[in-house]
Formats: C-alpha cells, sequence, structure tokens
C-alpha cells in the first residue's frame, strides 16, 4: 500500500486549537482516563518601580506540578523570594489537583536550594552540557 505524506509545520489554525494535542489528549483517555489541560501557575515579584525581580513559571499536567523557569535577579536573592514563590507555585498546584511537583536544575544553578525546599533528585544526565549534570528533582506535596 503506497502512501502520500506531506512534512509542514503546523498551520496556524491547528497551533491556536491545540490539534496535536488533543490527539494526544484522546489517546491517553483510552488507558488513564479524562484529565483536565495543562493549567498555568504563573507569579512574578516586582518592585516598588515595576521592575520584574522574580518569577515563577510553571503548569500542572497529569497531577504533577512542573516548574520550568524559578528567577531571581542576584541582588534579591537570600531574602527568601525563591522559597516563597515556590510556595506559592506549590499551593496553586496543589488547588489545581497536583499531588507531586517536579523539576529540572543544572548543578551550577539551584540544586542544594531546592534540597532546602524539600525535593529529592531522582535521576541526573551526566556531562549535559560542559561537564555539568542535569538534575531531575521531586517533591510529594500532600
Amino acid at each position: 500500500m503506497a502512501y502520500s505524506f506531506t512534512f509542514a509545520p503546523p498551520s496556524p489554525e491547528d497551533l491556536q486549537a491545540g490539534t496535536l494535542g488533543k490527539h494526544l489528549r484522546e489517546f491517553n483517555y483510552r488507558t488513564v482516563g479524562e484529565y483536565p489541560q495543562a493549567q498555568p501557575v504563573r507569579l512574578d515579584v516586582r518592585d516598588l518601580d515595576g521592575r520584574l525581580v522574580a518569577g515563577i513559571r510553571s503548569y500542572v499536567f497529569l497531577y504533577w506540578l512542573q516548574t520550568d523557569v524559578l528567577w531571581v535577579a542576584q541582588e534579591h536573592r537570600g531574602q527568601g523570594l525563591g522559597a516563597r514563590l515556590l510556595g506559592m507555585a506549590e499551593a496553586q498546584g496543589k488547588a489545581l489537583g497536583a499531588r507531586n511537583a517536579k523539576l529540572e536544575t543544572f548543578e551550577w544553578q539551584a540544586r542544594s536550594f531546592y534540597l532546602k525546599q524539600g525535593y529529592a533528585e531522582y535521576a541526573r544526565i551526566d556531562d549535559y552540557v560542559q561537564g555539568q549534570y542535569l538534575a531531575l528533582m521531586r517533591k510529594p506535596l500532600g
């Protein structure tokens, strides 16, 4: 049987509608049942002049809070902003149904910070970039 396919970037309409993700969710539902779409958890910290000094970008998907970015400006580190942001994101994640949290961090970034916040390293990828490892971390939100 001969097939004819076209390989191309998705159309703007498919991107807007999330067509590919809808197909994958329909497939997944057959195994794990229906679940909500990814739900964003985003918080910023601004100074009195409105400048961004810290922020977190996370989302809840399949009952996990996934943190992609947690950043605090160098001059504001050590003041508890990161811990407060992470705690607030975890609380929002729990409210959205997350039972656990996960994230990735490079060894030169914030591994020790996350350990202090109750995260445990469950895997690492050695020599991910320039001899540095990537730590995969998780925490129960119960």
